[in-house]
């Protein structure tokens, strides 16, 4: 049976429970005090009413702390957090992205999840932020040797009809640390000594 197919891809309960049992495996832990296993869900609740939901949305997963007397959900703390998108649009959105041999675009996702571009570009980079590798350690550290190059990428703006060059095209200068082989991108506005200076003396070790 496809994973796309199991009920927390497709039911929001379904979803909250699955999230849960994964992050809470000791009993439901509270963002605010840290307390854990001392809740206990609250059934029933619905947001406000509004012009799409008269009788408003069910609160999926809340739950309130005995101790601190906060509520709080699963979401807290996480990818999940203060996005309005369903809960099992968010574990459709990662399964597709983890498991697409060459990736999957925001593009695309979006036409899969039926979701807006700006939902799925969202998406797409905090997934990409959550499954980020290693820490904040400046490129080159301990005397390494790091590589950096500038290059030319899709469209900033339309290309004069006489125009020569890749000036109308984005601009973006890539930092690679070969013993890590790690590897860093930025846009920048320009290719002059001082814009290229500022971007080296923020990610590289002195």
């Amino acid at each position: 049976m496809s994973v796309l197919s199991a009920p927390y891809m497709h039911d929001e309960a379904a979803a909250f429970a699955h999230v849960e049992a994964m992050l809470w495996p000791e009993g439901p832990v509270c963002p605010h005090c840290g307390v854990v296993d001392r809740a206990y869900r609250l059934e029933g609740v619905r947001t406000k009413p509004s012009k799409k939901n008269p009788e408003g949305k069910e609160r999926h997963g809340l739950w309130k702390c005995r101790e601190c007397r906060g509520q709080f959900t699963v979401r807290k703390g996480t990818i999940f957090e203060e996005s309005h998108l369903p809960l099992h649009l968010w574990l459709q959105a990662i399964h597709l992205m983890v498991s697409s041999k060459k990736g999957i675009s925001s593009h695309q996702l979006h036409r899969v999840l039926g979701i807006t571009y700006k939902s799925a570009w969202f998406l797409t980079h905090r997934i990409r932020e959550c499954m980020r590798q290693g820490d904040f350690t400046p490129f080159g550290s301990g005397g390494g040797t790091v590589e950096v190059d500038e290059t030319f990428i899709g469209k900033e703006r339309e290309k004069p009809a006489k125009a020569r060059g890749a000036h109308h095209k984005m601009k973006m200068m890539t930092l690679v640390d070969r013993d890590t082989r790690c590897a860093k991108s930025v846009v920048v506005d320009d290719l002059k000594r001082d814009t290229f200076k500022r971007v080296i003396e923020e990610n590289m070790s002195r």
